[in-house]
Parts: C-alpha cells; structure tokens; sequence
C-alpha cells in the first residue's frame, strides 16, 4: 500500500508490544486497498468485495447482454486489454463494476456512460485519455471509485459525481488544481494523486476547500515543501518521493487529526523546533531518505508515536532523551519500530537507556552504514 515496501517488511517484522504497554500497534481499519493500480490481483473481485461482500455469478452466454469482445457477469463488465479505442456501446444498464483498464481510450464523450445510474466502480487505469467532456459524469448518480490512473490528463476532471468516495489519478501530467477543482463532493474520502508533476504552486488556494478526507497521497511530484490548506480532516498524508527540504514550524498546523505522515525520499535537512506538537495523534512518522543530522525534535512528547523511520539520513548522534520521556507516563503507548540503520552513528556509543520505552530490544534498527 505505501511505498518503500521492503523496508515496511523489515521493520513491520518486529515483535509486538510486551505487557506493560497501552496501545496496540497502529494498523489503518476502514480503508480499501490502496495498493497501486496494477497490484491489485482482481480488481472486479476487489470492487465487488468492497460494495456487497458477494461472489459474483456467471450469466448464461447472451451476446446482446454483453459489448463485443467484453466478458460479463452479473453486475460486471470486463474490457480491459481489448485495444479499445473509445468506450464500448450498449453496456447493460445494470452494470455496478465497469472495467476498462489497459486500452486505448483517448476521449470519454459526453453520451459515454449514458443510462448507467448504478455504476458503483470505474477503472479506466492505463489508457491515452487526455479530454474528458463535462457532462461525461453526469449518469454516473451512484459512482463511489473512479479509477484515473495512467492517463494524459492535464487536469483534474470538471464535474466529477457528487457521491464519489475514492479517486486515484496518480500518473497523469496534471501540473493545476484550480480553486473548487473537487466543490460538492462531501462525501469523498481518499484522493491518490502522486506521480504527477506538479508543484507547490499548481495548487490554488481553495483547491481543496469543501472535502473531509481521510487518506491524501501526493508522492513522487516536485512539491519543495508541504501544501498549504489541505484537508484538515486528514488522517493519512503521503508527501514521499519530493524535493521537500525542510518542516517550518506552522507546516503541520492544520493537520492534528495525522495518524501517519509520509516524508520519505525528500531532501529535508531541517525539522524546526515545535513542528511536531501540531500532530500529537501521529502513530507513524516516515522521514527515511533524507538529509538529517540529528534526530527530529519533540518525538518525547508524541504519547501515541509508535514508528519511526529515519534510516538512510545523516544522522551521526542518537542522545539518550531523543526518543523517549522523562517521566514514564507521558507515554501512552510503547514504540515497536525505530529504525536508524544507514547513518553514521557509532550504535555502541547509544546509551542504552534511550531506548527505555521501546516495547522490545529487536525494534531497533542500527548498522549498515556505508560512506
């Protein structure tokens, strides 16, 4: 689900908190899959799972049920890796799960979707779309998932459907987010939106005005710095793989509802003091990859901090009050992952002390540093 996976399966190995601690673990629940498009072993199965939790039931063979070339189920239409250039006619006015992934599809029209009120899930991941009509959405009165991913889009669609939940659009050449860009859609509740090129200012103020998201992931872009007025709803917030180069202090003041923040793979050198009182809910805390000397500031006052990443920086000294508090009930629960291996310090030299409220020696992460 998030990226630098091998290292989340080093450290996610570790043993589970001991007795003495209060809180379990943190572990996301009541999200989907946010897996990348295209790891996903069967997306109709996926979708079907997430809206009625049944299994799907084949339809006797009826050619005038079904798009030529298209396989179709109950409910389900599968198109995918037909070499389509435009979407197929006469879909059944059933349909709740529409897959038209790896085409060819250059242009949704506006008469596209027309009649398929109850469509609950689109993918139209992997195609050459570049124009999208404003009123192409319009039927769509039940659309929860709109998969956008890997396509020519410029921008953020017009006129997306007000009952939409999920929206993945990574992988576009989208470099604008105009003000009112996603107005009317309350009920949205994660945006994946990363590998776009799209910088701190394509982002106008009010871009995102009106959502309550829960999970945003705007990885791999050239942001040099966190956005201002994101969701202040989020609990999930996923900036890896930019050209951040610092947290200033008012950064993440808007954001005390983070249960897990995504710096890595940035450029940040500076974490300025008191940035991180703003977030005091924050279970994980990424900053792998990137260019810091010392241990971040303020991680004795998170009393829910379970995870931290902070292998492969420039980090030559850990001190002895760096992780934990001095009075032991400050801390709500213990930490089951630190890691620190890839940075040029001495672990011998580390007190062993400093880790004091971790929940098991083995959580602990030192070593493999090479200049």
């Amino acid at each position: 689900m998030f990226s630098c996976r091998s290292l989340l399966v080093l450290l996610l190995s570790v043993c589970s908190l001991t007795a003495p601690s209060l809180a379990l673990p943190f572990e996301q629940r009541g999200f989907w899959d946010f897996a990348m498009d295209g790891e996903v072993g069967d997306l109709t199965t996926v979708m079907m799972r997430d809206e009625e939790g049944s299994a799907v039931e084949e339809l006797p063979p009826d050619v005038s049920l079904c798009p030529f070339g298209c396989h179709c189920q109950l409910n389900v239409v599968q198109c995918s890796d037909l070499s389509l250039t435009a979407v197929p006619k006469e879909i059944p006015r059933d349909t709740k799960l529409l897959d038209l992934q790896n085409n060819r599809i250059t242009e949704l029209k506006e008469n596209d979707f027309k009649g398929l009120t109850n469509l609950y899930a689109l993918s139209l991941v992997n195609n050459k779309i570049s124009k999208v009509h404003p009123r192409a959405f319009t039927p769509l009165l039940r659309l929860k998932k709109l998969y956008f991913s890997r396509n020519l889009l410029t921008v953020v669609p017009k006129n997306l459907p007000p009952s939409l939940v999920e929206l993945r659009i990574h992988e576009n050449r989208i470099k604008k987010v105009a003000e009112g860009t996603f107005s009317g859609l309350g009920s949205m509740n994660c945006i994946e939106m990363g590998g776009n090129p799209i910088q701190n200012s394509g982002f106008e103020p009010g871009a995102f005005k009106g959502l309550k998201l829960n999970y945003l992931r705007i990885s791999e872009s050239k942001l040099t710095g966190i956005p201002k007025d994101l969701p202040d709803s989020l609990h999930e917030l996923h900036l890896d793989n930019n050209q951040i180069q610092a947290i200033e202090l008012e950064d993440l003041s808007r954001y005390k509802h983070l249960y897990r923040l995504g710096l890595g793979f940035n450029h940040i050198r500076m974490i300025e003091n008191g940035s991180l009182s703003y977030v005091p809910n924050l279970r994980e805390l990424h900053l792998e990859n990137n260019r810091l000397t010392r241990v971040p500031m303020g991680l004795p006052d998170m009393k829910y901090l379970q995870v931290v990443y902070l292998h492969s920086n420039n980090v030559s000294r850990v001190d002895v009050n760096d992780f934990c508090p001095r009075d032991f009930g400050m801390k709500r629960s213990f930490y089951n992952g630190i890691s620190l291996y890839g940075n040029p310090v001495n672990y011998w030299e580390v007190q062993p002390a400093t880790f004091r409220c971790i929940g098991d020696r083995l959580a602990i992460q030192f070593g493999n540093y090479k200049k």
